[in-house]
């Protein structure tokens, strides 16, 4: 099995929820790139609360962020982007707001909240980020500029699931909506998902999707893990994560990137 292109999730993967990335996996990452294996992140957080995460690998290496929507290197090199219509976003806007949902947007790299309640703060606290701003729903139908997702937080994962049924039948493939965790909705232009991502990258770097091996936990890493050549499931990933993947390693608590890394990998 020979790997040129190793993609990981962030949270759940690489690291526990809001915390850093432990030495031994810091090494994993390390001890690939000096092999000349390609690596990059591949996550549903915005570029600005990633890059310190990647940055603290050492390496310079291209993260996608935004759930595929940009893809930019440590370096601030923009490799792709792909951002939401502005008449699309006031339209999403208008059919959050009618049904009360908690809605958040990402604007320039900033995150923006209707109201700033209690998912807001829990959301800061997880991803252990800066406060956002709150702004009222007629200022998120305002900031259009370079969006490239929205999120919803819900109660509940059946309340989460039902939104993305309920989006999917207004807006068909003018989006994709997908679950980044059990009650995080996001919501990106048609197309995107980390596995569109992973396959601009594999193809800026000459590398067929056959040698590609991507990992992770949640929800969102499906397509991706569907999409790349080998697929690893943590040990704390949900069952469809499991049942989707060729391999499953150990938990992110006991480093199973790490395990992944050097069962797998040929360094």
């Amino acid at each position: 099995m020979s790997i040129k292109l190793f993609v990981t999730d962030l949270d759940g993967t690489l690291l526990p929820g809001g915390q850093n990335v432990s030495a031994k996996n810091i090494k994993a990452v390390q001890d690939m790139v000096n092999a000349g294996v390609k690596f990059t992140i591949a996550t549903g957080r915005m570029y600005s609360a990633s890059v310190n995460i990647a940055k603290s690998l050492g390496v310079d290496v291209p993260i996608i962020t935004y759930n595929g929507a940009l893809i930019k290197t440590v370096g601030g090199e923009i490799i792709y982007s792909n951002y939401l219509e502005a008449d699309l976003i006031v339209e999403l806007i208008n059919f959050c707001e009618d049904r009360n949902w908690h809605l958040q947007s990402y604007s320039n790299d900033i995150l923006y909240y209707a109201e700033h309640n209690k998912f807001a703060r829990d959301y800061e606290e997880v991803l252990n980020i800066p406060e956002g701003v709150e702004v009222g729903w007629n200022g998120l139908k305002k900031l259009t500029e370079n969006v490239p997702k929205l999120l919803s937080i819900a109660e509940t994962a059946e309340e989460s699931t039902e939104r993305i049924r309920i989006l999917k039948e207004n807006f068909g493939d003018r989006i994709d909506a997908a679950k980044s965790n059990a009650t995080y909705t996001e919501i990106t232009k048609n197309g995107v998902s980390k596995a569109s991502a992973i396959k601009i990258l594999a193809d800026k770097f000459n590398i067929d999707i056959s040698e590609v091996m991507a990992i992770g936990d949640s929800y969102n890493d499906l397509p991706m893990l569907k999409a790349a050549g080998h697929s690893v499931a943590m040990g704390n990933a949900t069952d469809e994560v499991k049942a989707a993947c060729e391999f499953i390693t150990g938990d992110c608590k006991s480093d199973g990137f790490a395990q992944a890394v050097y069962k797998y990998v040929e360094l």
